[in-house]
């Protein structure tokens, strides 16, 4: 039972991770993309880009005047990306996504997670095992749910019912497809 729960948590823990990888990947590529879009445009169609930051800023509330002069310094800089990237895309180059952190948090989040329901199960007699496990989990997602919003500042009872919900489907999905194909899950 002990091993075949890490070798469910090794896996998901890699699973989680690749997905992560993969997913963050594909932002950042879009990011450097949007980055090198920006550059051929104050390349080939200054004019028009300053125009365009000129008008972002009109928008945002200054004057035509006080826009154009904001728009033309920026533009004038050593690295006129930055300010057209940043008020243009809303990206901040030097902040890019970044997927190998994002993996190692994914995995890690995935294992710590999977520690305490595998230690449950590993000490819970058969017949409690599984309504223990089950039971466990969910005030373990319930929780981290509130933990996370603490962190972020969001409301608690909201995250706490969205990671709770959202884990307790998952788990009655897993339930219903392993009893489906004859497998304890």
């Amino acid at each position: 039972m002990v091993v075949a729960g890490l070798a469910a948590l090794v896996a998901g823990a890699l699973s989680m991770a690749v997905g992560e990888y993969s997913s963050v990947s594909s932002q950042l590529d879009t990011e450097r993309a949007d980055l090198e879009r920006e550059r051929r445009e104050l390349l080939t169609a200054p004019d028009a880009e300053r125009a365009e930051l000129a008008a972002i800023y009109r928008s945002r509330g200054l004057s035509a005047a006080l826009a154009e002069q904001v728009a033309a310094e920026l533009s004038a800089s050593a690295d006129p990306v930055v300010h057209h990237a940043r008020d243009e895309l809303g990206l901040d180059p030097d902040d890019l996504s970044r997927p190998a952190r994002a993996a190692a948090v994914s995995a890690t989040s995935f294992a710590v997670g999977a520690v305490t329901p595998i230690a449950v199960a590993a000490l819970a007699g058969a017949s409690l095992r599984a309504p223990l496990t089950i039971a466990v989990t969910l005030v373990g997602l319930g929780a981290l749910g509130t933990i996370g919003a603490a962190f972020g500042g969001a409301p608690r009872l909201r995250a706490a019912l969205r990671v709770l919900v959202g884990g307790a489907l998952a788990l009655a999905a897993s339930m219903v497809i392993g009893s489906l194909v004859g497998a304890a899950v």
